[in-house]
């Protein structure tokens, strides 16, 4: 499998990874950034899965497709959790726009994931 058939998926998460980054500092900036500690932290989890996933998709071949499917799997799963997470602050800009930025990312990963074990 060629990585380019997966360059919406590889994309979506590089953006994904640069909101959750942005989200990360702007909350630890916040007045309040205590109380945000959750949200900074899954932030930071998902922007490293997302960076992940995006690698080991550019990457890809027959030989390690299974090992992508269970990444984008956990991609998409902790995709949500971040968006979970900054939906809760959806009053703050940054927050809203990782959530959604999140939300599309677990959607492209779990294609991955089918696409995956389709072939």
């Amino acid at each position: 499998m060629s990585h380019e058939k997966f360059k919406t998926c590889i994309d979506t998460c590089n953006e994904c990874a640069s909101e959750c980054e942005h989200c990360a500092t702007a909350c630890s900036h916040e007045k309040d950034a205590q109380a945000l500690a959750k949200c900074i932290e899954l932030d930071r989890y998902c922007a490293d899965m997302c960076r992940t996933a995006a690698a080991f998709m550019s990457r890809s071949d027959e030989h390690t497709s299974a090992f992508v499917t269970k990444f984008c799997n956990l991609c998409a799963e902790i995709c949500n959790a971040c968006a979970t997470e900054c939906e809760k602050h959806s009053h703050m800009e940054h927050c809203k726009k990782c959530a959604e930025s999140c939300r599309k990312c677990a959607i492209e990963c779990n294609k991955m994931g089918n696409v995956f074990l389709e072939n």
